[in-house]
């Protein structure tokens, strides 16, 4: 996943991918390459978990381990105005109106903890795998995005090949209505030859618009993905090819390895081993050094034995801490933390069971649509032909509207459900490779 990003960041550098444009009335071809790299630096939900990895990131660097010492500067600073009378062991008596007492004082304190039980080891490799998680859940993301990205590419891809197709059969039905019009005329056929060409042609402009329309939808849903003004224009690349089959069953064998839900199921139990070890850890004994140094200063009034006192230096020692009995509470965190790891475990091994079924599906339903779009081409020719010699039969006055309207039908039909089973033949094969763990390794 790391190595697709890098070279979508070097394509962006070497301006051979990147955010489209239209310059003036020029609708210009978003291709794949574009759409993908574009979704990877501005879609919302990319950047947010990656937002996340950051701060996962932060979490597991060394100034969050423990490790280090903490250092501390304190200082004060304190006055008294008092009215004393101090009577002497010698029966003598001083009084002061307004004595006056100061204080300053300024001291560095060390603290570090020597051994806490491993604690602090097994927090530290938490965070650590936490930041792995995050990682594992950026690409989780980005593979979500990438599917949801191509449903709507290729379904605009196929409304835009749809107009293609409508557009011809309400060409062909012009055609026909300017015929039975003239054929009217000379008395060649009757007035509902005529009526029902014009039915036909309503009902090809209504297709037609419906379809400009759901081509004008999924651009703005396509536009929203990759976070890009709603109201610009572009078409899509209609081209489509597909791995060859060696290739894509040799990528099962790395489903169970490369799987990004295996891995984060993995991680989270490997978090729960060291939550385990963490709260084992903390029924160990405690060392730690503190170190100070320290500066006080004090003046005092007449009535007191000294007037002025200065002291300075150093002080070091340490500390020894066991909870030996917390009332029960670690005990019990434990004991739910190792149910908690053989949970994860569970889970771990249900997910395998359920990527073993995903791969098995999801291959057999590339297979099947697949098959079945390479019928639906063929019977593109057989429709065409069809349609053609009706055509031809049509103008020697030898078929009829309604046996015409039915070749143009059965030709309309072939090409949509052919455009159709194209793209939901590639969308299976992107799905079994996303249950491989191979989607992002393979150019798509």
């Amino acid at each position: 996943m790391k190595l697709s990003l890098r070279i979508f960041t070097g394509l962006l550098a070497l301006g051979l991918v990147g955010p489209f444009s239209v310059y003036g009335q020029e609708i210009t071809v978003l291709t794949k390459d574009q759409a993908m790299a574009q979704m990877l630096s501005a879609n919302f939900g990319i950047q947010m978990v990656q937002n996340q990895k950051l701060q996962a990131e932060n979490n597991a660097s060394v100034l969050n381990s423990g490790y280090l010492p903490s250092l501390a500067v304190t200082s004060g600073a304190s006055y008294d105005l008092q009215d004393q009378e101090v009577t002497f062991r010698d029966g003598s008596l001083n009084v002061v109106d307004g004595a006056e007492t100061k204080r300053l004082n300024a001291a560095l304190n060390l603290n570090y903890t020597l051994f806490d039980g491993m604690g602090r080891y097994y927090n530290y490799k938490r965070l650590k795998q936490t930041e792995k998680l995050s990682d594992l859940q950026v690409r989780a993301t980005i593979e979500s995005t990438l599917l949801q990205l191509f449903t709507v590419y290729f379904e605009l891809a196929r409304l835009t090949e749809n107009e293609t197709v409508l557009k011809q059969v309400l060409n062909n039905t012009k055609d026909r209505l300017t015929r039975a019009n003239y054929g009217f005329d000379f008395g060649q056929n009757t007035k509902l030859d005529v009526l029902n060409a014009e039915v036909d042609l309503v009902n090809d402009s209504i297709a037609l618009n419906n379809n400009t329309q759901q081509l004008a939808n999924t651009r703005r849903d396509l536009a929203v993905l990759l976070n890009d003004d709603l109201n610009e224009m572009f078409s899509v690349d209609t081209a489509v090819t597909f791995l060859d089959d060696l290739t894509l069953e040799a990528m099962k064998k790395t489903a169970k390895s490369e799987n990004v839900r295996v891995l984060i199921a993995e991680s989270n139990k490997q978090l729960s081993v060291y939550g385990v070890k963490f709260q084992r850890a903390l029924e160990l004994p405690r060392l730690g050094l503190t170190g100070a140094y320290g500066w006080n200063e004090g003046i005092f009034p007449a009535t007191g034995f000294a007037t002025k006192n200065i002291s300075s230096g150093f002080s070091a020692g340490l500390q020894l801490s066991w909870n030996v009995f917390d009332g029960g509470a670690n005990r019990t965190a434990l004991k739910n933390a190792k149910i908690n790891l053989e949970t994860q475990e569970l889970a771990l091994e249900e997910i395998k069971t359920q990527v073993d079924r995903d791969v098995a599906n999801t291959f057999g339903d590339f297979l099947n649509r697949k098959n079945a779009y390479e019928l639906l081409e063929r019977a593109i020719s057989t429709a065409q032909n069809n349609y053609e010699r009706s055509l031809d039969r049509f103008k020697m006055g030898q078929l009829t509207n309604l046996e015409l309207r039915q070749a143009q039908i059965n030709l309309l039909n072939a090409r949509m459900n052919a455009n159709m089973a194209k793209y939901q033949a590639k969308l299976s094969e992107l799905t079994y490779l996303q249950a491989c763990g191979q989607l992002l390794n393979v150019p798509l």
